[in-house]
């Protein structure tokens, strides 16, 4: 079984990934994306999938026309784990 993250880990969430929030409702990770158009955000959700079928860890996503909304959580694990994390630094890193 994949294992959440602790308290402690949980805490530094905010230093490490600054642009994605706790949800009040569940153990996950939103982050909203903002493009130019919707082909440009078409484009980042394409990047993104490849990503996660790399990491074999998907995400849950909408999208509206110019805007991607992502949230993380690892149902195996009940929660947020470290799969997580590696792909929310992974999805910033494609928009620097």
């Amino acid at each position: 079984m994949i294992a959440q993250l602790n308290e402690t880990e949980r805490a530094a969430l905010a230093q490490t990934l600054p642009e994605w929030r706790l949800l009040a409702e569940r153990e996950a990770i939103r982050r909203g994306f903002r493009f130019a158009d919707f082909s440009a955000a078409w484009g980042f959700m394409a990047r993104v999938a490849l990503l996660a079928e790399v990491q074999d860890h998907h995400p849950e996503w909408s999208n509206v026309y110019d805007r991607v909304e992502i949230t993380l959580t690892t149902h195996d694990a009940g929660g947020l784990s470290a799969r997580d994390i590696k792909l929310a630094r992974a999805i910033d890193l494609l928009v620097g």
